[in-house]
């Protein structure tokens, strides 16, 4: 019922932050291959964060320094219909990486997204994000809005937008934790990128407020470069979410 997800591209330590580590799609059975399993989740770096708004590895949680530009494709898709919510499962979080919870998605090309980097290309666009709740002043990564920081962990939903095109898309999933923004003057991001195969009665490819990694943050954007403690009225980083037309 789970896929396999991450997959360290290092042997980091992997005592503190946290990473996606297994996923429940379209209630399918887990993609495995011979010896270590195949996936279907790009490879992150390690467990820590990308702190660079400009570099590359804000795409996915990149693996640059071994010459890829970019995450290195994963060889696999999910198959998932439109509109269904997807399950990502996140390790427990430190209790002091508080910020928001952004997915974005990009059309691959029609034969898939196993061979495929978007590159500095504007093809992301956002389906979903949360941020600060304005009612009792928590962060959906907050021990009081969501169970990431203790077990029993339920993880993170998404849903895919009912009208998508069927095809081939990336989903580029992050926390954004901001304790370190104010005092050191960069906020640390935690992107994780999976493959799905949408199906479904969709027509729509989105084409406008689309957006690059790099490229969609500034690191003085507001929503980015900010006492976490003391935000008032906190702004979202990135574009507005994508909606379905009426």
């Amino acid at each position: 019922m789970k896929y396999l997800l991450a997959g360290l591209a290092t042997a980091a330590s992997v005592s503190a932050h946290g990473w996606v580590d297994n996923a429940t799609i379209a209630g399918h059975n887990p993609y495995m291959g011979d010896g270590a399993p195949d996936r279907i989740s790009r490879k992150i770096t390690s467990n820590g964060p990308v702190q660079d708004v400009t570099s590359i590895d804000l795409q996915c949680g990149g693996i640059s320094s071994e010459g890829i530009i970019g995450s290195e494709p994963a060889p696999l898709h999910a198959t998932a219909e439109a509109g269904s919510t997807v399950n990502l499962k996140w390790t427990l979080w430190p209790d002091s990486h508080m910020g928001p919870i952004l997915t974005y998605m990009a059309r691959c090309p029609d034969e898939g997204c196993d061979k495929w980097l978007p590159g500095e290309e504007p093809v992301f666009f956002k389906i979903h994000h949360d941020g600060r709740h304005t009612t009792d002043k928590t962060w959906p990564d907050d021990i009081w809005a969501t169970p990431l920081m203790y077990a029993p962990n339920t993880g993170y939903n998404y849903t895919i937008p009912s009208c998508l095109q069927p095809g081939a898309y990336l989903v580029r999933h992050e926390l954004i934790s901001l304790h370190s923004a104010w005092a050191e003057g960069e906020a640390q991001f935690y992107p994780s990128c999976h493959q799905l195969r949408v199906t479904g009665s969709g027509t729509v490819n989105p084409t406008e407020g689309l957006v690059s990694f790099p490229g969609a943050y500034k690191a003085d954007d507001v929503g980015i470069f900010i006492d976490v403690w003391n935000p008032g009225n906190y702004t979202i980083p990135g574009p507005e979410v994508f909606q379905c037309p009426e």
